[in-house]
This record gives structure tokens, sequence and C-alpha cells, in this order.
């Protein structure tokens, strides 16, 4: 490890845009440009499909009270994250580090954000949205054991913990082979997707129309919980602003992400539409809400041939978004280590595998102990607040970037008014919140300013004692040797 170190010290090369520099050698640690064009849609509608649309329905519905406004929100949250994911396809064009908002956090607004956006990211946001997904995955496999019973929550857990388990352990293994099982995972989601809004389609064109009746009548529409069901829309959306994680390992990014994410996203858009349109076909707006898994309730009434798939199919799917999140969110522990706003151990690579072993290995436990707790929804509100928030300070700080330096290269440009309108909307919402859910907004806004005296107290100027300090080094130092980790050799950005 020493010899890597050194070795590491009087390296100069870089890593190009459109692969390996010849000039590198070929055992040199860094993280390689290995995604394409095809793994990059891959991870953005891999990890965007997943459990939430065969989950998020209810919430949305639950808060929208309508069909009709329910449908509505389904296609404002579809052209919401769009506009989100064509500003990031700027951002992550004219900043080519990796690590998505905390990169670029960093880079418009400075450190204190980018830190904060880093500490509520992996002490709650990724955990809630890794712990929604597996349990999701859990409920998908073991429900139709037990049907028309409960299913036991604790089996639920422990067959959740097993997707979790294999997830975190294909991303520590080969960054080839997590990213051909999203490839793989894509095409069986998208399929499972596909198998659902044919038959849902068909008998809406022979006529079965009465659910939409009246689509827009409702006694129980609330303004205050209006933002809620765009919340459970935006969460099935989520996902979008992944693929600018692992920009340092995109092939030519200034071509492959906007591509890659205009694809998606127009794709992602009209699919969540049409399955709405099926599921309402084919269920009452009752009957859904009435429903912990759409999906299965759906296949039991239209595809009663081929229902008992639809569950496996539809967990193959959370297994895919799981894949996504570990293999993306690790990046941004990994810069911000690299960065000096977190432990130098992060910031390390396995010397063999290529992979952020040390990254991906600390977000493993943190998602197995809020797995054990935590209820489904709340989960959704309490992650929300802040993912927003940091989202919209993104966005904020890319307008601020564009009127500081104007001249700085941009490949790929948003008109001014989309980030404009995508930034009003994300403070709107996230605003609106505080007052329609106070406590698990609020807990989230306190959680998310913990983070400040941590920053003051270890990174700004560091009160942390001496032998605090030697321990922590000596811990590292085993840590790093029996990891088999080192610090990136080349620079790839």
């Amino acid at each position: 490890l020493s010899m890597r170190a050194s070795k590491r010290e009087s390296a100069t090369d870089k890593v190009s845009d459109e692969g390996t520099d010849k000039t590198v050698k070929d055992d040199a640690v860094h993280l390689r440009r290995s995604i394409g064009l095809l793994p990059s849609i891959s991870f953005i509608i891999g990890t965007v499909v997943g459990s939430g649309i065969f989950i998020a329905p209810k919430g949305v519905l639950m808060n929208s009270g309508s069909v009709g406004l329910s449908l509505l929100v389904w296609a404002l949250c579809g052209v919401l994250s769009t506009f989100g994911a064509l500003c990031y396809a700027e951002l992550g064009t004219s900043f080519r580090k990796s690590g998505g908002h905390y990169t670029y956090l960093l880079e418009t607004l400075g450190p204190l954000p980018a830190f904060l956006q880093l500490w509520i990211e992996f002490i709650f946001i990724r955990p809630a949205v890794a712990t929604y997904v597996s349990l999701a995955f859990g409920q998908y496999v073991v429900e139709p054991l037990f049907m028309p019973c409960v299913a036991p929550t604790a089996l639920v857990k422990i067959v959740s913990m097993l997707g979790v388990t294999f997830v975190a352990a294909v991303n520590c293994w080969s960054v080839t082979l997590a990213a051909r099982t999203q490839v793989l995972l894509t095409f069986i989601k998208m399929f499972a997707l596909i198998l659902i809004i044919i038959p849902g389609i068909m008998a809406l064109v022979n006529g079965k129309t009465e659910n939409f009746r009246n689509a827009f009548d409702s006694d129980s529409l609330s303004l205050t919980k209006l933002p809620l069901a765009f919340y459970s829309g935006l969460y099935a959306y989520g996902g979008w602003f992944y693929l600018n994680f692992i920009t340092e390992e995109v092939i030519n990014p200034n071509r492959t992400i906007p591509l890659a994410i205009v694809f998606s996203m127009v794709t992602v858009t009209v699919f969540y539409v049409l399955i709405n349109v099926a599921y309402y076909t084919i269920m009452t707006a009752n009957e859904l809400l009435m429903s912990d898994a759409v999906a299965v309730t759906f296949a039991s009434r239209a595809l009663q041939g081929v229902a008992p798939a639809i569950p496996v199919l539809v967990a193959l799917s959370c297994l895919g978004t799981l894949n996504g999140g570990f293999f993306s969110s690790p990046r941004m522990l990994f810069v911000g280590a690299r960065e000096g706003h977190l432990p130098a151990i992060f910031s390390m690579i396995h010397i063999r595998r290529q992979t952020p072993l040390p990254a991906v290995l600390c977000l493993y436990p943190v998602v197995i102990i809020m797995m054990v707790r935590g209820e489904i929804f709340q989960l959704i509100n309490f992650a929300s607040f802040s993912r927003w928030l940091f989202i919209a300070l993104a966005t904020l700080g890319m307008i601020i970037h564009r009127y500081r330096f104007p001249d700085h290269p941009r490949p790929f440009k948003v008109p001014l008014a989309v980030v404009v309108i995508f930034t009003i909307v994300c403070f709107f919402i996230v605003g609106l919140s505080l007052y329609s859910d106070p406590w698990n907004t609020g807990g989230s806004c306190a959680l998310t300013l913990s983070g400040v005296p941590v920053y003051y107290l270890t990174v700004k100027k560091s009160y942390i004692p001496e032998r605090w300090k030697k321990a922590f080094n000596y811990l590292s130092l085993h840590l790093q040797i029996f990891l088999e980790v080192t610090q990136q050799e080349v620079q790839t950005y």
C-alpha cells in the first residue's frame, strides 16, 4: 500500500472523456470510464422505475382526492422531473466531477451547503430511500405466498435485508457486473410495465370507462394535502439525477449524459401516465386505496393467467432501483471524502476490483438499521423535504453560476425559463410541505441543520482531540490494509 501511495503521488496522467488514456498503465488504481449510452439509460430508467409506480399511486390518489387530479399530478410530476433532469444535464456537462448534488452545491454555493447535503444524504435520505425500496421488494416477494392473509412483517424485513445484501455484494465485487445487472433488470421492469399497460388500455378502448366518469369530482380535495401528493409522485420519478453521481465513469459525458437523460425521462413519463390509466380502468379509486400492493391487485383482475408472475417482476424492478442507488450514491460519499469533508478512507477503492468498497460498505449497515423501523409513507415525506430542498439549491446555484461566470464552458445549456420554473416550483413545494406536514418536514429540516455544528467542529476548524485523531488514524490504517483499498492513482476529472 505504501508503494501504491508513492506511485499515486508521482502520477500526473488524466483519464480522457472517451475512455482510459493509453498512457496510463492498466494496473493503475482508478475508477474507469466504462459506462456507455445503454448502461446510462439503464441507470436512469432502472433507478426511476422501481417500487414507486407500484406503491405511490395510493399516496398520490389519497392526497389528491380524485382520479382526474391524480392523473394530472402524475403528468405534472413527469414534466417537473424532466425540467430538473435537463438542468442536471447542464450541470453534469459543466462540472466534470462525480458526486451529483454535492459537487454542484460545492462548485456554486460553497462548502457548507455541500456538506449539509452530504450529511443528510448519508445519515438519512439515501438509507430512507433504500429502505423504502427494499421493503417494497420484500413485500412483493412475500405477500403472494400468504394471500389473502397479511404477510408476516418480520419475514418481509428478512427478505428485504437479503435483497440489500445481494445488491451491496454485487457493487463491491465489480463495476462491470453491477452495470450489466442494471441493464438486465431494466429490461425486465420495462417488460413488467408493458404487461400491465396493455390489458388496461385494451379494456379502455373496448369501452370500460365508468371509473373515469366525474373524474375531477371530490369532497376530499385539500390544498394542504396536495404537496404530499406531489411528493409521492415525485418520489416515483426520483432517480433522474443518479447518472450525475457517476460522471467520471461515463464515456464521453458531454454527449452521453444529455442523450440518456432526455430519452429516459420522456419514456418514463409516458409509461407512468399510461400505467395509471390502466390501473384506474380496471380498479375503482376505493379499491386502489384499499390495496397495499396495487400491481398485484391489478394483476389478479386483468392478468389472471400470468398474475403469479407480476409480483416477481415487480420485486425484480425494486431490485434494479436498489442496485442503481447502491452503484451511484456511494460515489457522492467517495467525492465528499476526496474533497476533505469526510474521512479519507471513503475516497479509496479496491486495488483489484476497482470499486469504491469503503463507501458502499458504509451505506449498507445504515440501511439495515433503518429497515428495522419506519412506516413506508412517513419515510417518503420525511426524506423528500431535504432531498428536494437541496435539488432546488443546486439549480439556484446553477443560475448564480451562470451570472457570475458567463464564459464558463457549458456544452449543454438549458433555457433559463426552464431552470427558473423548476427552482421556483421546488421551493414552493418544500415551503408548503412545512405547513402540510410540519412534524415530518420539520424533523427533516432539524436533522439537516444538525450538520452545521458538525461542519464547524470537524471540517472548517477541527476541534477533535489529538487522542481521538490518533485512534481514528490507527483504525483507518488497519481498515485500509484489511479491505485492500487505496487512493486513486490517476485524476479522473
